[in-house]
């Protein structure tokens, strides 16, 4: 039996960082203030003229070639996970394809907003458990600067620009992805949405006035449905595979708010040593939050290591992942 393991990461944040310091002198916040709600000191910013997610995406994707020593050609599929698309059309993977040489390939972009990681991987391990592709790369790209309002304190300070991608190859091992657990509902559209710049609500000079062409988000509700939803999944992925917070070896959540990063470890009963957390000078980067984290911890990882993924985002979309760490 065939199951997909993760062969390679690498990940990609941009020079530019915007500090707490300078977003107060753009918006009436603070850095107490942002530290005690949000946990984020700092986050990056892509400030490149002419550059989007794709841009992000293809510099991650240049390095995960380069450490596993893939050649471009090799790659059979590429799948990309993202809010912040290029273009409406053509797909970001195919503008990240180009860029990276990937000849020999199909791809397509997915939009499962902070849980794409999860999802495009999800997609990844059945095309590799089936055996209809070899090497899979999972590219999460999102300059979510471009979608942030910099003059809405509730919002601004939690997102950063940052992208991460995984080399995605069968084994006969039981090893890498192992379970997964994902959930839609569709209840969040008023609470986590983009007004405007869709069919539904097309860009007009009103909707750019009013500033609906900006990421929205009602924090309260959000963090609600955000903490209940990762814990159950987390449990629900825990109970299906025999697993008990003393056996996980790591937690890696969706990095959207400290204070959501705590209550859900906390109601999991996990302990927090075993939370891999890296918001404070990230922010949250939307679908790629939790690839960057993995590789900004991968050392400490090791293999046989039992990692649980969890992660929620627009829609409402979320789930967790189990994988057995392989690299």
């Amino acid at each position: 039996m065939l199951h997909a393991r993760i062969s390679g990461i690498a990940s990609y944040l941009p020079d530019d960082i915007l500090d707490n310091e300078m977003l107060s002198k753009m918006v009436d916040t603070n850095d107490e203030w942002i530290t005690t709600r949000v946990g984020i000191k700092t986050r990056h910013i892509l400030r490149q003229e002419e550059a989007g997610s794709s841009f992000l995406g293809s510099k991650a994707v240049d390095k995960l070639l380069e450490s596993t020593g893939t050649k471009p050609e090799e790659i059979d599929l590429i799948i990309c996970a993202t809010s912040n698309p290029d273009y409406r059309f053509p797909s970001t993977a195919s503008v990240i394809a180009y860029k990276s040489g990937l000849k020999n390939c199909y791809g397509y972009d997915i939009q499962a907003a902070c849980a794409g990681f999860i999802v495009a991987l999800q997609d990844a391990s059945a095309y590799i458990r089936a055996g209809y592709n070899k090497k899979v790369i999972v590219v999460c790209a999102e300059m979510m600067s471009s979608m942030v309002n910099y003059s809405d304190r509730t919002t601004c300070p939690l997102f950063g620009d940052g992208a991460a991608a995984v080399l995605v190859e069968p084994t006969e091992k039981e090893t890498g992805v192992i379970d997964t657990v994902l959930h839609i509902d569709g209840i969040g559209r008023d609470h986590l949405v983009m007004k405007a710049g869709g069919s539904f609500k097309p860009t007009t000079h009103a909707t750019v006035d009013a500033g609906e062409n900006y990421l929205f988000q009602d924090g309260k509700f959000v963090y609600k449905h955000a903490v209940t939803d990762m814990y159950t999944s987390t449990l629900d992925i825990c109970r299906r595979n025999g697993l008990t917070m003393e056996s996980v070896d790591w937690l890696v959540p969706h990095q959207a708010n400290l204070r959501i990063i705590e209550a859900v470890s906390s109601r999991a009963g996990i302990d927090p040593a075993k939370v891999l957390v890296n918001i404070e000078h990230t922010g949250n980067t939307s679908a790629a939050s939790i690839p960057i984290c993995l590789d900004e911890f991968k050392d400490k990882l090791k293999p046989g290591d039992k990692i649980v993924l969890t992660a929620f985002g627009a829609g409402f979309t979320w789930g967790a992942m189990y994988l057995i760490w392989d690299l």
